[in-house]
């Protein structure tokens, strides 16, 4: 909580730095302007005693009138040269200021966003780890019947899996960012590899039942290792925000024009509103403070660059009668049935 108010604070901080440098910017320019407007009339009041000087106006009109004809029109494209510099240069200002401002503010989230990382990932790693710890301590110590040992064992299997995925996704992420991370293609039986990724995540989520309905002899050319990653993150994401003991539907379709994957969940669904930003790195709805369910923000992140990766899109609907449904597609060019 300390951490958050600092953060805030901060942000409060820099945020009245820029506007007061860009206000002082904007008075300075402003300021400038009055002198050299001033600056010009004193020029243009010097030409013109100057010329009374020389010139009578009653012995020599014409070539008097024509001289301060001259000098007015001279003030006149001074005073239009100076507002319309200016007008530049305020524009430039102010265009430069909200440049910088975006930049500021953008940073400032990615930093807040990179904060609940470090605080969500700091749970999530320390909790399967005390998990794991405490059964193997537990192995140690008691004398237990063989079907607690059992019992224990496969928590303890389900918790290094889950520290498996997180440390896979952090990799992944920090791959995809720097572009390193190079897709092995190969045709695969995606019925196949659906149907067994189906199997075993529902090892490791046994508080959800998970429906597949997979339409059989489906084949894709990807990365099988990404292609897991994918199902498993989306998931495993409809398990953390929908209560426990709900169905959590997996549905693999194909169309004369498109193969389509829809997994769907009984949760309270996702705001129209964050259904773009759930996609982007770290984000997370709700704030680390007041979000029940367990994540890092990277889940949703690797699924989107996942499927663009293959040639797919992915988008977030309403489950009726409650729920979210994320549905997948692809065209008929990247996938074919047999």
């Amino acid at each position: 909580m300390r951490k958050l108010f600092l953060k805030m604070h901060e942000g409060k901080v820099i945020s009245f730095i820029y506007l007061f440098v860009l206000a002082y910017t904007i008075l300075a320019l402003v300021w400038w302007g009055v002198l050299l407007f001033m600056q010009s009339e004193q020029i243009a009041r010097f030409e013109v005693q100057n010329l009374e000087l020389r010139t009578d106006s009653v012995s020599h009109p014409v070539e008097y009138h024509q001289e301060l004809q001259r000098i007015e029109t001279t003030e006149e494209r001074r005073t239009v040269m100076f507002f319309g510099e200016g007008v530049i240069f305020l524009a430039i200002i102010l265009l430069g200021g909200f440049f910088v401002y975006l930049a500021v503010y953008k940073q400032m989230k990615l930093s807040q966003q990179q904060q609940n990382f470090l605080m969500a990932v700091t749970h999530e790693l320390k909790s399967p780890i005390a998990a794991a710890k405490l059964n193997l301590e537990t192995l140690r110590k008691h004398k237990l019947d063989e079907e607690k040992q059992h019992r224990l064992l496969d928590n303890t299997i389900r918790e290094t899996n889950r520290l498996d995925q997180l440390c896979n996704n952090i990799l992944l992420a920090s791959q995809m960012e720097s572009q390193r991370y190079q897709l092995y293609r190969e045709d695969l039986d995606f019925s196949a590899l659906m149907e067994a990724g189906v199997k075993e995540i529902q090892s490791r989520i046994p508080t959800h039942t998970i429906q597949a309905h997979i339409l059989p002899d489906v084949w894709l050319n990807g990365d099988k290792f990404m292609l897991q990653i994918m199902l498993s993150n989306l998931v495993e994401n409809a398990a953390k925000y929908s209560p426990k003991n709900t169905v959590i539907d997996v549905e693999l379709t194909a169309t004369a024009n498109q193969l389509k994957l829809k997994v769907t969940d009984e949760g309270p669904g996702i705001p129209i509103d964050e259904r773009r930003r759930i996609f982007l790195k770290f984000y997370r709805i709700g704030n680390e403070n007041t979000r029940k369910s367990k994540g890092s923000g990277l889940g949703l992140f690797l699924t989107e660059k996942i499927v663009q990766q293959h040639g797919g899109t992915i988008i977030v609907k309403d489950n009726v009668p409650a729920g979210a449904s994320f549905e997948i597609t692809w065209p008929v060019y990247s996938a074919q049935t047999v």
